[in-house]
């Protein structure tokens, strides 16, 4: 099933993708309410390593929906779509975490890997985990950017299953094609600012991950990689074992598995997101019948900043979850 959804239009002194984008990550107002406050778990994985879950303090009754969020590329519970999930969370009484991959909660993890595009078998057990902990509640997923491909992947490779997991799933401005997406990001303006943004953090993680384990990778070639397909082919792929970047971005990717997803199922891509093509997103026919596509006109990547206040500053980010999120209850 596809449908327009999701009516947004940008605010006139925002013209454009990145500007759409820039403005929500860097000056939009993140929450209506009070500021979110954690309650953070450490939970041991299958493989002896660790990640760290925030959980939001806020009350919910004991049978309310849990939202569970994914985040995307080196985000984490702090992150402008976490604190706006967040917020709307706590405005409908429902709980809310967000479960932060590998590396990416302030501690490096201990293994020799870190986190990929499309680590679906890393967020089975997180929902298994999640379901096992919260019986009583509806559990519902949504991803952003990575965190939605690895969500929508994970739901088509277990097809019906899924559904004794989670009632529902949303993936917000996730790169369903990860090689479209990848040259994107390294190409123009996208290399000059997002590609060093993502690198800026992603490079010391990577070199001290190389010191926990001496000969993981080569330092030298590392450092000289100037876009996250270099990037990929020294550190990503190899780590989570795929043959180079094309080989990740290929077997990675959720598009091609969309057809096989058996829950109720949300991807949402503005049609002028910087780092993931119009062209490149998926069709009706594509993504099967349980499978809602919003491909609203503007919006930037996680951005759909809302006017607010005299001349319309600075805006919030409240509009896109509370759209998803809304969408998602309607499958509870």
């Amino acid at each position: 099933m596809s449908t327009s959804g999701f009516a947004y239009h940008a605010p006139w002194w925002l013209p454009g993708g990145n500007a759409q984008t820039i403005w929500a990550a860097l000056a939009s107002r993140r929450h209506v309410g009070a500021a979110p406050c954690w309650r953070r778990e450490r939970w041991a994985t299958p493989d002896g390593d660790f990640i760290d879950v925030d959980q939001a303090r806020h009350a919910s009754a004991a049978e309310a929906p849990l939202l569970v969020l994914f985040h995307g590329l080196e985000g984490s519970s702090s992150s402008q779509y976490a604190v706006a999930f967040a917020d709307f969370a706590a405005a409908r009484g429902i709980a809310f975490a967000v479960p932060h991959f590998r590396g990416c909660s302030g501690e490096l993890n201990h293994a020799p890997r870190a986190y990929h595009s499309g680590d679906f078998a890393e967020v089975d057990w997180i929902l298994q985990r999640f379901a096992r902990e919260h019986p009583a509640r509806p559990l519902l997923a949504v991803g952003v950017s990575l965190g939605g491909n690895a969500l929508l992947r994970w739901a088509g490779e277990m097809g019906a299953a899924a559904g004794q997991r989670v009632r529902a799933v949303a993936a917000v401005c996730s790169p369903l094609d990860l090689a479209a997406g990848g040259h994107a990001i390294g190409r123009g303006f996208n290399r000059l600012i997002y590609t060093r943004m993502f690198l800026r953090s992603m490079v010391p993680k990577a070199l001290r991950k190389l010191e926990q384990h001496p000969g993981l990778f080569d330092r030298a070639s590392l450092l000289a990689a100037r876009d996250l397909y270099e990037f990929d082919n020294l550190f990503t792929a190899p780590l989570h074992g795929f043959q180079g970047t094309d080989d990740y971005w290929r077997r990675a990717s959720a598009k091609p598995v969309l057809h096989q997803i058996r829950v109720p199922a949300l991807a949402l891509n503005a049609r002028n997101d910087p780092f993931v093509p119009a062209s490149s997103l998926p069709t009706a026919r594509e993504a099967g019948p349980q499978v809602t596509l919003w491909q609203p006109a503007q919006g930037g990547h996680v951005g759909f900043p809302v006017s607010q206040g005299p001349f319309g500053l600075p805006g919030h980010v409240r509009a896109m979850p509370e759209a998803v999120g809304n969408w998602l209850l309607t499958h509870v």
